[in-house]
């Protein structure tokens, strides 16, 4: 086994822009919003680019590989994870995700828990997190009276700072920023508000879902100094952990049996090392680790999250 990269699938949003181009030489045409980069979805499903597997669909290289691939505690049945970067010209949708029961009944998909990590963010950029001082009663005539900008929870944030998206939490991305999302493995999304676009809103699922207590903090982790890199936990939840590691020249590390990782590059460039192989991994990447792939070093001066599904 070794890293697996695969294409970027690209989406084109109202919303988007071109900041991928600083460090993305395949970007098409128009203002993209999003591009998919581990992803095994039925609204995304990424190609093998690299190495004995290439050309493969993701469902394809699971049948073909499964535990070797995914680690023995991981199911085949559904990969857990989707791994995406969004940019953000103009503001998106005030919107909140369903748990994993509710998105089961109503929409036959998994719920969705996210992470936000800052890539980049222009001057006074900022992001929605939560809502303040209001009720279920506030907020839903807030919503009915186009109001609902007054009960955001409205962030300036810069590069590096990293948020849990809880589902049940109310969020926004606002303009201005590039993000790196680990999520569940799931495209269910209810608008609560878009700033007069004629876009289809879904106002009684999201008071359904929406978790007013839920708050928002900064994650950054304690952070443990080694020979060559430092090493943080960002976050721990039911679904998934994330670690960022940040590397001065070298880190030695191994894949466990149990669970496959990714890794996705937010800062510098560098090469994932081991035997019969040499990836790259730049700026805005994502590449998987088998589960079964063994030692590897990555080499460089980068900072990468290192992302990986829980298991019992």
């Amino acid at each position: 086994m070794y890293p697996i990269r695969f294409e970027n699938l690209y989406y084109k949003k109202v919303w988007g822009g071109r900041d991928f181009e600083k460090f993305r030489q395949n970007l098409p045409e128009g203002y993209i919003g999003e591009s998919w980069d581990i992803a095994c979805h039925d609204n995304g499903t990424g190609i093998v680019q690299n190495g004995e597997f290439k050309g493969l669909n993701f469902n394809e290289l699971i049948n073909k590989c499964g535990d070797k691939l995914l680690g023995s505690k991981v199911s085949s049945e559904r990969f857990p994870l989707l791994v995406k970067l969004i940019n953000s010209k103009e503001k998106l949708s005030v919107q909140v995700h369903p748990g994993d029961e509710y998105a089961a009944k109503y929409e036959g998909d998994s719920g969705k828990t996210e992470a936000w990590y800052v890539i980049d963010a222009k001057p006074g950029a900022s992001l929605i997190v939560g809502t303040k001082n209001c009720s279920k009663e506030e907020f839903e005539l807030a919503i009915k009276d186009s109001q609902v900008e007054k009960f955001l929870n409205k962030i300036e944030v810069k590069k590096g700072d990293c948020f849990l998206i809880n589902n049940g939490l109310v969020h926004a991305i606002c303009e201005g920023v590039i993000i790196a999302e680990i999520q569940q493995n799931s495209d269910v999304t209810y608008r609560v508000y878009d700033y007069g676009r004629p876009r289809e809103l879904h106002i009684e699922k999201a008071l359904d879902v929406i978790d007013f207590s839920l708050q928002c903090d900064n994650l950054s982790g304690i952070e443990e100094v080694f020979n060559g890199y430092k090493k943080s936990i960002l976050c721990e939840t039911e679904y998934f952990a994330i670690e960022k590691i940040t590397i001065e020249s070298s880190f030695d590390t191994t894949s466990y049996i149990e669970h496959f990782d990714i890794l996705t590059c937010v800062d510098g460039n560098g090469n994932i090392v081991g035997e019969g192989f040499n990836e790259e991994i730049n700026l805005g990447d994502s590449l998987l680790i088998p589960a079964s792939l063994g030692a590897y070093e990555i080499q460089g001066n980068l900072t990468v999250l290192k992302s990986y599904p829980m298991t019992k």
